[in-house]
């Protein structure tokens, strides 16, 4: 994994990858009870790196680390990273809206093996831009791991400013950024401005990001596609941005189907479901499961694309 990052690192024409180039940003799976299930938890995390990804965010946005504690964290953290550790990276997320809570959960993710972390702004308290400076230099000091920052002013209710990136960028371990912010012309000059590393946080302009000189994309329809979106990074770092359009182009309606009611993480689990990687797609409240109409589209347009009955063929599932 190490040496992968490296050498699509070398030539001076592609983005330097402290984080890789294909992130998932992994569900946690539960039990139907809704205690962490983590053989399923270990299921995923090889699925994806064995279908491509090269970096595997365990306790974001995604995996519902707003509603995990921290011995269930250490305790998938340490099987994720026993699992495929040598095979990708596996950045952990530190997000809280208390900074020493963050912190908490930051060491945790060091002590059990995470070799990167994702910070997100602290959210709901709307802290000035100094308190969102102070609180992620407070994350940042508490470790020795590459920091990745999380711009999602959509959830957390706070941006990150021009000025305060600017500061940040001179730490010496913050060295990317995940945008989620849909302002991909803002981001081509911070990334410009800052030289922090920047990665794609809204599958719907993975491709916009990329050609734009992004280092690489933390995807949630990953869940299911991550050897195409792989695909999309080979064909941009070729310079081959037609083929790398027609992919994009091709994953429109699978980035509907997961991520166009904004339940991301709910939409994920109902595919991994389908595809038989998880035995239950059962989120925590205030989560919910989707309605049957969104579940049968969304089976409907993963069958369409070849990623439902092919999946569930290797995995000796029945369609």
């Amino acid at each position: 994994m190490e040496g992968y990052r490296l050498a699509m690192s070398s030539s001076p024409r592609l983005p330097s990858r402290s984080f890789g180039s294909v992130a998932v940003a992994m569900v946690t799976p539960f039990h139907e009870d809704g205690s962490i299930d983590v053989d399923a938890g270990v299921a995923v995390a090889t699925k994806l790196v064995d279908d491509g990804c090269d970096a595997v965010v365990v306790h974001g946005t995604t995996g519902e680390s707003s509603t995990t504690h921290q011995p269930e964290k250490d305790e998938l953290m340490r099987a994720v990273v026993d699992a495929v550790g040598e095979r990708a990276m596996i950045i952990g997320g530190a997000g809280s809206n208390d900074t020493a809570h963050a912190v908490r959960i930051a060491q945790g993710a060091q002590r059990c093996g995470a070799q990167g972390l994702l910070v997100v702004s602290p959210y709901y308290n709307r802290p000035s831009q100094e308190g969102v400076y102070q609180h992620v230099v407070a994350v940042a000091d508490s470790v020795d791991l590459p920091v990745m920052l999380y711009d999602i002013p959509g959830r957390t209710g706070v941006a990150f400013a021009d000025e305060t990136l600017d500061r940040l960028a001179q730490h010496p371990r913050i060295l990317a950024v995940k945008d989620a912010t849909g302002n991909v012309p803002a981001g081509f000059e911070r990334m410009a401005r800052t030289g922090l590393e920047y990665y794609s946080g809204d599958d719907a302009l993975n491709f916009d990001w990329l050609a734009h000189g992004a280092s690489g994309v933390v995807s949630v329809v990953g869940h299911v596609a991550t050897g195409r979106y792989a695909e999309m990074v080979r064909e941009v770092d070729a310079g081959d941005l037609p083929g790398a359009r027609e992919v994009a182009a091709r994953m429109r309606p699978v980035v509907a189907a997961l991520m166009g009611n904004g339940q991301g993480a709910v939409m994920s689990k109902h595919a991994l479901h389908l595809q038989g990687v998880i035995p239950s797609a059962t989120v925590r409240l205030p989560l919910v499961a989707a309605p049957d109409d969104d579940i049968d589209n969304l089976a409907a347009v993963l069958r369409e694309h070849g990623l439902l009955e092919s999946e569930r063929s290797s995995l000796g599932v029945s369609p």
